[in-house]
């Protein structure tokens, strides 16, 4: 298996993703939009700081907004609880730890020595190599 993270990674030019001074709104139309269940959610800095998913803008909505779609603009989404973010990795994690912490999450956020996001790699990406490997005349 490729032994460098960089040849899975999407890198942030190229992902959706959240700022966390986002509305509740803000993040339902972003989230539409990019037509992805969970977003990763960055600082104005760049740095990863957590992930939002669908769920957790649902429960949200009804425990905030008291399911009151209009109120969603009066809340930011770091005031929101979050089920669990999905855990970053470095760019010199071994392929092993990213492969594991893959298996429970859809996408891993990488980020650089700064904490500075700087894309993430997918499930799929990872799923799709081992595939080509295993399955080369597919």
């Amino acid at each position: 298996m490729n032994n460098n993270i960089l040849f899975f990674l999407t890198p942030k030019a190229m992902c959706a993703y959240l700022y966390d001074d986002y509305t509740m709104r803000q993040a339902l139309e972003k989230m539409e939009t990019a037509g992805y269940a969970a977003l990763p959610i960055l600082n104005r800095r760049g740095e990863y700081r957590g992930t939002l998913t669908e769920g957790d803008l649902l429960w949200g909505i009804k425990n905030m907004c008291y399911m009151d779609v209009r109120q969603a603009e009066a809340h930011r989404i770091m005031e929101i609880s979050r089920r669990r973010d999905n855990i970053p990795v470095r760019v010199t994690t071994s392929m092993h730890d990213l492969v594991d912490r893959a298996s429970t999450q859809n996408f891993v956020p990488v980020v650089d020595d700064k904490d500075a996001f700087i894309g993430i790699v997918t499930r799929r990406a990872i799923i799709k190599y081992c595939s080509q490997r295993l399955f080369p005349e597919d």
